[in-house]
């Protein structure tokens, strides 16, 4: 306790006497003086700086993502060799399937057949929809062949034996690309070799080939065939080819006979598909009252027609100019609650516009649009038709302009149905304007048109109005025929333009199918 008390006297002492010093230096605490007085470290060497930082695992959910994004080749096979390196990271079906689907299509095919001979080396499980997916590829880039042995290829990787699926879909590739000698060689080597016999599935798809080609007897001996095994036995949907194969030859009696061939022979309920292949044949026949039938015949059997039944019978009736009839099957969709879409009402205001009926027409549009149900191009096109028809073609322009405010999208048809009836009326001066307008959306006016415009305005002595029109033509590789070059020509050179004369001659003589440079555009537009 003593050594204590005398310890802090000396420590009072000591303060007192160092405090009667002036102070040099400032106090710095033993821990900042540690740090200050430590060494910082040398900066790193070049390979230190270049070692990345760990990067995260990449499971097989997060590859499958990468790939299926991924539009450059080139880095789907580094995505996927970059996953494969990951300690304890194995390939799966789906990552394999994800890869071939993306290097597919973008027809990187010598990089398919690489991921594909690298599968025969996995132990992992595959399944044959991925095969599936290749064929129905190649069929696409005309590589039938390829087809073919993708079907072949299942059972080495996938070490099973390929299902009837695969041949329904690899036999209706063939046939859907008229690859018939291809396809029967293929549908015997199904047969001999894996020992697969032909379901219902299968033969059908050579049912609709021949009746697709014509070819009826030749489809009527493939259900002959058929009827002599259970296992392939005529359906709903072999019936129902046929039919569509007789009706299309208006062949509309021997349909009905196999119709009801079907129904009391083989018990076979027919269904509202079915019933519209007889609808449509009768009323491309121009028998609707035989059409009519059929709708009664279904609502007695219990079949209730749908929206594609009542707007086929709706077609018929006007085809037929029978408007009434088509109102009435148009009132009666309504009164059965069908859910009008824009099929069923694009067809009944088809029916009002080529009736004259343009009016109640837009009419049946802004109903749509309260029923939440759009029109398209067609729907709009239909209806300014109507309009240029009936001598209203500048309510036509004026709809055209207000669809284009609205942001509805429209086709080039659109604006040359209305174009082609300014023409008509002779009012050069609104068409041009209106190409100008086609030619900042990128459409492009049919070609006799343009060159009759351009002539009709030489004609006219608007010689300003032809040249500008040139300057919108020209940059989208309109090539107008020699006369109207020299119409252009003749008429700037009667009105003693001669610098525009020799300009566009010089223009003239530089013109060729590859298309027109921007310095070209320029010396057009100096001509008005």
């Amino acid at each position: 306790m003593h050594s204590l008390k005398c310890n802090a006297g000396r420590a009072r002492q000591f303060s007192t006497s160092f405090s009667k010093e002036p102070s040099v230096v400032p106090w710095i605490s033993p821990h900042h003086y540690i740090r200050a007085k430590s060494p910082k470290p040398d900066p790193p060497t070049e390979p230190f700086a270049e070692i990345p930082k760990k990067s995260k695992y990449i499971s097989h959910e997060s590859a499958i993502k990468l790939i299926k994004h991924e539009k450059d080749p080139h880095r789907v096979i580094k995505i996927f060799n970059m996953v494969t390196n990951q300690r304890g990271f194995n390939h799966n079906h789906s990552t394999y399937a994800v890869t071939l689907h993306r290097l597919a299509r973008l027809k990187e095919f010598e990089r398919v057949d690489s991921v594909l001979h690298q599968m025969t080396y996995e132990t992992c499980k595959f399944h044959e929809s991925i095969f599936l997916d290749l064929m129905a590829h190649f069929s696409k880039s005309s590589l039938h062949d390829r087809v073919v042995e993708m079907f072949n290829t299942i059972q080495p990787i996938v070490r099973e034996k390929p299902s009837l699926k695969a041949v329904s879909t690899c036999l209706n590739l063939l046939v859907d690309s008229n690859q018939v000698d291809l396809a029967r060689s293929f549908l015997l080597h199904t047969k001999t070799t894996l020992h697969l016999q032909p379901n219902t599935c299968i033969l059908n798809i050579l049912v609709k080939h021949h009746c697709k080609n014509g070819n009826l007897e030749s489809a009527f001996e493939v259900v002959k065939e058929m009827k002599l095994s259970d296992v392939s036995y005529p359906n709903l949907i072999t019936y129902s080819t046929l039919m569509d194969g007789l009706c299309t030859k208006g062949r509309l009696e021997e349909a009905i006979k196999l119709f009801e061939e079907m129904v009391s022979k083989d018990k076979i309920v027919p269904d509202a598909l079915t019933y519209n292949i007889l609808i449509n044949g009768f009323c491309r026949g121009g028998k609707v009252d035989r059409a009519l039938k059929i709708i009664d015949f279904m609502k007695k059997n219990g079949c209730n027609p749908n929206i594609f039944n009542y707007s086929t019978l709706m077609n018929g009736f006007c085809k037929e100019g029978n408007l009434q009839e088509a109102k009435r099957v148009f009132n009666e969709m309504k009164s059965v609650r069908l859910r009008l879409d824009k099929i069923g009402y694009t067809t009944y205001i088809n029916c009002l516009c080529r009736a004259g009926e343009i009016d109640e027409a837009i009419e049946c549009v802004k109903e749509m649009e309260e029923k939440d149900c759009k029109g398209d191009h067609v729907t709009f096109n239909i209806i300014l038709v109507g309009l240029c028809r009936y001598d209203r073609t500048y309510e036509a322009l004026e709809m055209l302009e207000m669809l284009e405010r609205q942001g509805v999208y429209l086709d080039k048809s659109s604006y040359r149905i209305v174009l082609n009836s300014l023409c008509r009326l002779g009012d050069f001066q609104k068409a041009t304007e209106l190409v100008s307008v086609m030619g900042s959306r990128g459409f492009l006016p049919h070609f006799a048109t343009s060159n009759d415009l351009l002539v009709n305005l030489c004609e006219g002595g608007s010689v300003a109005d032809a040249t500008m029109l040139l300057a919108v033509l020209v940059p989208m590789r309109f090539n107008p025929e020699p006369h109207v070059w020299c119409r252009l020509i003749e008429v700037m050179g009667r009105g003693r333009r001669l610098l525009a004369t020799f300009e566009l001659v010089d223009v003239l003589t530089k013109v060729n199918a590859d298309g027109r440079n921007p310095e070209e555009c320029r010396v057009l537009t100096s001509y008005k």
